[in-house]
C-alpha cells in the first residue's frame, strides 16, 4: 500500500545521513544546497511527461530551455558551444575526448592517441582516456601540489608527434589553483595536442575565471555539482561538456533527433539531450542567481575551504597550499603520521565523525591517509565552527590514546561509530562511557544522528563475497 511505501522510504531516510542533517564535507564532489524552489519543476507534467522523440512542436518549450541553458553553460565557460547529451561527469569526459579525437581524424591525424595525465588530475580521467582508446602518460607534481611544468615540457616533447591531449583540472585534485597554468596549456598546443579541462572543480572557477580565457578546448561540467542538481544516490547526472569553435561540429548527434554538430561524433546517451528533465534545476539556480551571484557563490567556497584550512592546519596540517600559501575551494587535511603517533587510522577518524553527526571526508583520495575537505559555499559559520570542533574533539581523543590515558584497541575512535542500538544495550562492555561514545560534545544531544550500522572488516567483506541469490528467490 501507499502507506507502506510512504514508511519504507521513510526508514530508510532515517538511515542515511544527508544535507537534511549536517555538512557533507567530501572533497571533489560539490555538495552543494540544491534550492527547493529550484526543484518544484520536476513535478510539473509539462517537464516530466515528455517523451524524447516527440515531434519537435511539441517540445518547442523544452527545446527553448535547452538553448538557454546551453547559451548560459557557455558563458559561464568560455566556450563557443555545448552538448547536454553526457549523462554524467565521466561520460563528459569520454564524449570530449571522443571529439577531440575526431577533430584529430578529421584532419588525417587519427594516429593521435597519447593523453598527458598530471598526477593531480580527477580520478576519473585516466579511465576515460583509456575508454577513448588513448594511451596515458603521467606527469609529475611538485612539493606544492602544482604540475611539474619541466616535466610537462619533457614528456609533451617526448610524444608531440602522438599528443592527442592534456586532462587538467582547474583548481587540482590537490586544492590548489595552478600559477603556471597558462604556461601548461601553451607547452601543449606548442607540441599539437589539445587541452581537456576537468570541471569537477568549477565551483571554483564560476564568475572568476573559465575554461575558455584559461585556453582550454573542452571541458566538460558537473551539473549535479556546481550547479546544484542533487547530487548522490546513483543519479541522475549530468555532465555537458562545452567546446571551443573548432570543435563544435564534432559534438556528439542523436539518429533520432536534431542535435550536435554537422559531423558529430555518435550519441553517448540513448536521449538526445540526456537527463532532460532535471535541467530546469541548473536553469533556475543560474536566472535566480545571475551574474553577480554565480561569482559570490564561488568566493563564499573559497573563502570557506581557506577558513578550515586555517582553523584545522596547526593540528592536522594542510598538504598542499600552493604557492600563496592558500588553497582553493578544498583542501586534504594530512593525517599520514596518525598511525604511528597515535595507532589510529585516517579511517578511524572518519567513521568517529559519524559520532559526531557529521559525513566523512573523501578518505585517501588523492593522497594516502588524508582527508580532503570542500565545504562548499552552501554552510553557514557556525556549521563550520561545529566541523571544526568536532575534528579538534578526536584530535583530542588521539592524543589520550597517545598518553595512555585511554586503551590502544578499545576506545572511542577505534570503536566508531557507535549504534543506538548498542548504545542501550543492558550490557556495555568498553572501558569508556556510553555518553562519551555518543554525546562527546553538548550540542550534538540537540540533533543526533545514530549510525545504523557500526564498524565492519570492510577488507574481509571485499575479498569475501556474499551470493543472495538464493535468499532472494527462495532456493537454499
Amino acid at each position: 500500500s501507499e502507506t507502506e511505501l510512504m514508511r519504507y522510504v521513510k526508514k530508510l531516510g532515517r538511515r542515511d545521513i544527508s544535507l537534511v542533517d549536517s555538512m557533507i564535507s567530501l572533497g571533489s564532489c560539490t555538495m552543494k544546497l540544491t534550492p527547493a524552489v529550484a526543484m518544484m519543476p520536476l513535478s510539473l507534467s509539462e517537464f516530466a511527461d515528455i517523451h524524447p522523440f516527440v515531434p519537435a512542436d511539441q517540445a518547442e518549450g523544452y527545446r527553448e530551455l535547452i538553448d538557454a541553458l546551453s547559451k548560459d553553460l557557455a558563458t559561464i565557460t568560455g566556450m563557443a558551444a555545448v552538448s547536454l547529451q553526457p549523462n554524467s561527469g565521466a561520460s563528459g569526459e569520454y564524449t570530449g575526448l571522443m571529439v577531440i579525437r575526431a577533430y584529430y581524424q578529421s584532419r588525417g591525424q587519427g594516429y593521435r592517441n597519447v593523453a598527458l595525465i598530471p598526477a593531480s588530475a580527477h580520478g576519473t580521467n585516466p579511465a576515460s582516456a583509456a575508454m577513448a582508446g588513448m594511451r596515458t602518460v603521467t606527469v609529475a607534481c611538485d612539493e606544492r601540489g602544482n604540475i611539474d611544468v619541466d616535466d610537462l615540457k619533457a614528456k609533451a616533447a617526448q610524444y608531440a608527434s602522438e599528443l592527442c591531449c592534456i586532462m587538467v583540472t582547474y583548481p587540482s585534485t590537490h586544492g590548489v589553483f595552478e600559477s603556471r597554468i597558462r604556461e601548461i596549456v601553451d607547452i601543449v598546443h606548442d607540441n599539437g595536442g589539445q587541452v581537456y579541462m576537468d570541471g569537477a572543480n568549477m565551483n571554483a572557477q564560476v564568475g572568476l575565471t573559465n575554461p575558455g580565457y584559461i585556453g582550454a578546448d573542452v571541458c566538460h561540467l558537473n551539473l549535479h555539482k556546481t550547479f546544484a542538481i542533487p547530487h548522490g544516490g546513483g543519479g541522475p547526472g549530468v555532465g555537458p561538456i562545452c567546446v571551443a569553435a573548432h570543435l563544435a561540429e564534432f559534438l556528439p548527434g542523436h539518429s533520432l533527433a536534431e542535435t550536435g554538430g554537422r559531423s558529430g561524433i555518435t550519441a553517448v546517451a540513448a536521449a538526445p539531450f540526456g537527463s532532460a528533465l532535471i535541467l530546469p534545476i541548473t536553469y533556475g539556480y543560474i536566472k535566480m542567481l545571475g551574474e553577480s551571484g554565480l561569482r559570490r557563490a564561488t568566493e563564499m567556497a573559497i573563502v570557506n575551504a581557506n577558513y578550515l584550512a586555517v582553523a584545522l592546519k596547526d593540528e592536522f596540517g594542510i598538504v598542499y597550499t600552493g604557492e600563496t600559501g592558500r588553497v582553493g575551494h578544498e583542501m586534504i587535511l594530512d593525517l599520514r603520521d596518525f598511525r604511528k603517533l597515535y595507532g589510529v587510522e585516517c579511517a578511524d577518524i572518519a567513521r568517529r565523525l559519524m559520532d559526531y553527526g557529521f559525513h566523512a571526508p573523501t578518505l585517501s583520495f588523492p593522497v594516502h591517509e588524508t582527508l580532503m575537505i570542500e565545504p562548499t559555499e552552501s554552510e553557514s559559520l557556525a556549521e563550520l565552527d561545529r566541523f571544526v570542533e568536532s575534528l579538534v574533539a578526536i584530535k583530542r581523543e588521539c592524543e589520550q590514546i597517545r598518553d595512555g590515558e585511554a586503551d590502544a584497541e578499545d576506545n572511542p575512535v577505534k570503536m566508531a561509530p557507535h549504534t543506538a542500538q548498542e548504545a542501550c544495550a543492558d550490557t556495555w562492555t568498553h572501558p569508556y562511557g556510553r555518553e562519551r561514545a555518543v554525546f562527546p560534545l553538548p550540542w550534538i544531544r540537540a540533533n543526533k544522528f545514530f549510525p545504523y550500522v557500526t564498524k565492519i572488516d570492510g577488507g574481509y567483506g571485499d575479498r569475501n563475497l556474499c551470493c543472495t541469490c538464493g535468499t532472494l528467490y527462495g532456493g537454499e
